[in-house]
């Protein structure tokens, strides 16, 4: 696989339980998940400045109304971060996991963060 082409980074609830084959799992959200022990969240890497300013997750709510808005915006915040280069370098390398806490599980910024990394 070639070096920063992300070729199987998957999603997970961080409130689920690790599985063997999650890979490197990095936790991508500004907030570590409430009520959660770290131990038990077995994050390997938490890359708190991929995730969307408070700002824009304030904004966004988890209103599935505001998903294509919060996926335009949130690219124009990844765009030239240089979190994002760290997390293409990783998932060039090896299976990753991005770990979030939000409740839906289809209008989350990992879900957004996955698409972005595609290309989609």
């Amino acid at each position: 696989m070639a070096a920063g082409s992300p070729q199987d980074i998957r999603i997970k609830r961080a409130y689920l339980a690790p599985a063997d084959d999650d890979g490197r799992r990095i936790l991508v959200d500004r907030l570590w998940p409430r009520g959660l022990a770290k131990a038990k969240a077995a994050i390997d890497l938490w890359l708190k400045d991929v995730a969307p300013s408070t700002e824009l997750r304030h904004w966004f709510g988890h209103d599935p109304a505001r998903w294509a808005e919060f996926r335009k915006r949130y690219a124009a915040e990844l765009a030239g971060n240089p979190a994002v280069a760290e997390l293409r370098e990783i998932a060039g390398r090896e299976r990753v996991t991005l770990v979030y806490a939000a409740h839906d599980e289809a209008h989350n910024n990992a879900v957004a963060l996955a698409a972005y990394l595609a290309g989609a």
